[in-house]
């Protein structure tokens, strides 16, 4: 089931036209903008979007120009975790996941999970409930299972769905924006 809901919303993400993908991003990001979540958070993490997902790079720049701290995750797929690691416009990045541009572990600041104040989680497709298919490693789901901050969801109309079947370990993101409104899931 979640495989086939994660092909059906990446066929609905690639129908949409490069203007109305636009268009819908950019209002997302503004009503990310105005929530207390991004105006109190101090230290913001996310990933690079690529491809059809919402861009991360303008939140990555509207951050710096706020003076917040931006951290980017690093996989470390033999032992099954993630880490993120603090951004500046001078971070080494590499390719070694699936594809992602990753900070280099060797040449970069780790940030614990304390100083984190927003996580922006990524997704392919969510509930109302706050649950997401992502890609499928599960990476996100074990970092959040003990972390205490604000999780955060960008999510088009187009990647919400009725119901996702959540499993024991899936995690809940606790706000949802999407273009046409936020939600609050808990």
């Amino acid at each position: 089931m979640k495989k086939e809901l994660r092909l059906q919303t990446l066929a609905k993400l690639d129908q949409m036209s490069a203007e109305e993908f636009k268009r819908s991003t950019a209002l997302l990001h503004e009503r990310l903008f105005q929530l207390p979540a991004w105006k109190q958070a101090n230290t913001v993490a996310l990933t690079m979007s690529r491809g059809k997902e919402v861009p991360t790079m303008p939140l990555i720049e509207k951050a710096w120009r706020e003076g917040k701290t931006v951290c980017v995750p690093t996989c470390f797929p033999e032992t099954k975790e993630m880490t993120f690691y603090e951004y500046t416009p001078e971070t080494k990045m590499i390719s070694r996941y699936f594809g992602l541009l990753e900070p280099d572990p060797l040449m970069s600041a780790a940030a614990s999970k304390e100083s984190i104040d927003l996580i922006i989680v990524p997704g392919v497709c969510f509930d109302r409930q706050g649950y997401r298919i992502g890609y499928g490693g599960g990476y996100y789901d074990r970092y959040l299972a003990d972390y205490h901050g604000d999780t955060l969801a960008l999510c088009l109309t187009v990647q919400q769905t009725e119901h996702i079947p959540a499993e024991t370990h899936d995690i809940p993101v606790s706000i949802m924006v999407s273009e046409k409104g936020t939600i609050f899931p808990k």
